[in-house]
């Protein structure tokens, strides 16, 4: 009888030991299982902290760009704005002219010939101190007219000319080294209307005949 009890009491042991083995063995899957788990994450954080610092490397270095292009544009152009106003001397001295040499009293007269001489000499160190400041005037008499460059006031009929020919300069337009600092204001030529007519009546009589 004992004997039996011994068996069956062995019998329960074994079986004890074997759930005891095979709960160790679930443990050390789960362990494994979370150990690599917790390696992916890993991985991912890295790889997450990677990107977000190689974006924020990009953003400081476009920011940088940026404030160099800001820095330069403003050393090269930070005085537009003076320098536009400042073209109001030479418009001003440019209408004084025209004013004195429009005047009867003054016409073909010494004091207007000296100080018509003078306005010249001033005009002429105004624009050579412009130039040094790559402030320089536009040439347009005589050129095609561009909308880039120049602003058309005014059409002039003029046979000799092609249309679009600029024949008359109202106000000097001027650069700031590559920029526009102001268009020049001109007149441009165009076709005679009368000119134009008599050509279409004279295409008209050769259509007839």
């Amino acid at each position: 009888m004992e004997k039996e009890q011994n068996q069956e009491s062995d019998k329960i042991n074994d079986l004890d030991g074997k759930e005891q083995s095979v709960n160790s063995e679930n443990e050390n899957q789960v362990s494994i299982e979370e150990v690599k788990k917790d390696e992916s994450t890993t991985e991912e954080k890295i790889l997450e902290l990677e990107d977000k610092l190689a974006r924020t490397f990009a953003e400081m270095e476009n920011q940088r760009r940026r404030f160099e292009k800001e820095r330069e544009e403003a050393y090269e152009y930070g005085g537009f704005s003076f320098a536009k106003e400042a073209l109001n001397l030479i418009d001003n001295l440019e209408r004084s002219k025209q004013i004195l040499q429009n005047d009867d009293t003054l016409k073909n007269s010494e004091a207007l010939k000296k100080t018509l001489e003078h306005f010249e000499i001033i005009n002429k160190d105004l624009i050579s101190v412009f130039s040094k400041n790559n402030i320089k005037p536009l040439e347009s008499l005589g050129k095609k007219l561009d909308p880039n460059f120049h602003q058309a006031m005014i059409e002039i009929e003029d046979d000799q000319k092609e249309p679009g020919i600029i024949i008359q300069e109202i106000q000097k337009g001027f650069t700031i080294k590559d920029r526009l600092l102001r268009p020049a204001l001109v007149g441009v030529s165009k076709k005679s209307v009368n000119k134009d007519k008599k050509n279409e009546e004279n295409k008209e009589k050769l259509e007839d005949k």
